[in-house]
Formats: structure tokens, C-alpha cells, sequence
């Protein structure tokens, strides 16, 4: 694939600027489109194009990118009345790298094949600071020519794209990998405040986290905020709660057995019951000081 092909961008939410800005910087003609205006302003400045729907931008498009919210927004921007499925010419690449269930992704698969577009699921590891400095990582799965095909945009906007099947393995491996970094946070949370229940400075814990056996890069990248208590949102509750639902329907159809995550999900509800769901997930923490019978800090 050459630096200057045709690259259709639909999502621009705070991962899809960054990620299709590194296209733009690597060469690539782009066009773009997010379903709301505004995001593009930027983009269009940088010199990429603006398509008023999915379908004029597939038909400008030999590769299709997006990065979207849901399942929902996934089936309307491929298959909906100006879906790229209307448009794209046989041939196409169509890369999906959202967060969405397994069972959504192979609806697609299906009309993919049936309008002879290429099609990989492609979710991303990492969050919005490493998609701004080009360093997420990859999941990529469908025929491992169409991964080939794709390698050149992967290259521009990750550190590392791994090629993991056929089908939808991508899709398990992206929520196995965001069910942990909910767990994490979790347990992370319930950490500290035991160790703040006995004691023990939040400083103190938090730097022996950082340089101890359990360090990890999720817990350093966590260590700042909950020193700080920030909570400002990098990947909401919500988003969060709406990944262990996908998580939890997919082990429901596989007959997963996930006693933790399930538990997991209901804190989650807890915190959007009581006014946390746009705050960043690391606000577990305030759940747990809460049930530990702990007074406010903010």
C-alpha cells in the first residue's frame, strides 16, 4: 500500500483525531467524517478532506478506517441507509479498530463478504495519551491479507500490531485485555484504602505500588491521578461499564464463567447510580472509601 492511498476515516472521538492525524502525517489522502461536526475542524486544517456521510467517503476510499462508540454506531455507519456498504466498491478495505461484542463484528463480517470488501477487526490497546504519540498497539484478525494490505496505516499510528486469526479473536482478546484494566483499577482501589484503613500515608502506598512486585504500566499510569485525585475522564465509567457488558454477553454465549467481572460490573452501576459515571473509572476509589466508612476528600 502506498503513503498517498485514498483512507476514508469515520469517529473522531478523542482516540480517532490522533490516529487519523498520524495518517495525515505519514501521507495518506484522507478523508474523513464523524457523525457530529466539529471534531474535523482540525483535521481539515491538516489538509484531509470532509465527507457528509459513511457512503461518500467509502466512495472516495480504497481503505476504510473507523473507530466508533458501539455496536449501534457500527451497524449504522456499514450497513445503515448512507452506510459504507452502499458505496464501497468491490475490493475495499474495511478496518474497524472500536471496542464492540464479538457477535456485532461477525454481522459485519457476513455483509462484508457479501459486498466482496475486505474486513478486519482491529481494536486498539491504550489509551488516549498513547494514541496522540502514536504508540498504541494493534489486535488485529480476518484474512491475513487483508492484515498485510493494512500494515502500512497500523505502522503509522502504533508501536506494534499483532495478527491473532482469522475471525474474531481480536474482538475477545480487546475485551479480555479492558476487562482486566477495570479489575485492576478495582482491585488498585480496594488496595489502598485497606492500606489507608491501617495507617498507612496514600503516598506511601502509592510509591511502594510503583516500585513493587505488582508494578505494571496500567498502575503507573494510575499512580499520578489517584495521588492527586484526578478524575477527569480518559475512559469513562461508563465506557467502562459498557465494556464489561459486552465482556459479560460474550462469556454468556460461551458459556464463560466470570464471577469477578460480574461483581466488577455492579460497582460500576454503583458509581453511575451516585454521580460518577462521566468521571474517569479510577473514581472506584471513592466507592471504596465510601463503603469503608471514610470521610470525603474532595
Amino acid at each position: 500500500m502506498a503513503d498517498n492511498t485514498a483512507v476514508g476515516w469515520i469517529g473522531l472521538g478523542k482516540m480517532g483525531v490522533p490516529m487519523a492525524g498520524h495518517l495525515l502525517d505519514a501521507g495518506f489522502a484522507l478523508t474523513v467524517h464523524n457523525r457530529s461536526a466539529g471534531p474535523e475542524a482540525g483535521l481539515r486544517d491538516a489538509g484531509a478532506e470532509i465527507a457528509a456521510s459513511p457512503a461518500e467517503l467509502a466512495a472516495k476510499a480504497a481503505v476504510i478506517v473507523s473507530m466508533i462508540s458501539d455496536d449501534a454506531a457500527l451497524a449504522d455507519v456499514t450497513d445503515g441507509e448512507n452506510g459504507i456498504f452502499t458505496a464501497a466498491a468491490p475490493g475495499t478495505l474495511y478496518i474497524d479498530m472500536s471496542t464492540v461484542s464479538p457477535d456485532a463484528s461477525a454481522r459485519v463480517a457476513a455483509r462484508a463478504t457479501e459486498c466482496g470488501i475486505g474486513y478486519l477487526r482491529a481494536p486498539v490497546s491504550g489509551g488516549v495519551a498513547l494514541a496522540v504519540t502514536g504508540t498504541i498497539t494493534v489486535l488485529a484478525s480476518g484474512a491475513r491479507a487483508d492484515f498485510e494490505r493494512a500494515e502500512p496505516v497500523f505502522t503509522a499510528m502504533a508501536k506494534k500490531s499483532f495478527y491473532v486469526g482469522a475471525g474474531e479473536e481480536a474482538r475477545y482478546i480487546k475485551l479480555a485485555l479492558n476487562m482486566m484494566v477495570g479489575m485492576t483499577v478495582a482491585l488498585m482501589s480496594e488496595a489502598v484504602v485497606f492500606a489507608e484503613r491501617g495507617g498507612v500515608a496514600r503516598d506511601t502506598i502509592l510509591d511502594v505500588m510503583g516500585e513493587s512486585a505488582i508494578a505494571s504500566p496500567l498502575v503507573g499510569y494510575k499512580l499520578e491521578p489517584l495521588r492527586q485525585r484526578d478524575f477527569s475522564p480518559t475512559f469513562s465509567t461508563r465506557q467502562m461499564a459498557k465494556d464489561f457488558d459486552l465482556v459479560l454477553g460474550a462469556a454468556r454465549q460461551t458459556e464463560t464463567p466470570l464471577p469477578l467481572a460480574a461483581f466488577v460490573r455492579q460497582m460500576w452501576s454503583s458509581m453511575i447510580a451516585n454521580g460518577a459515571g462521566d468521571e474517569d473509572f479510577l473514581a472506584y476509589v471513592k466507592t471504596m472509601e465510601t463503603l469503608s466508612g471514610m470521610k470525603a476528600k474532595d
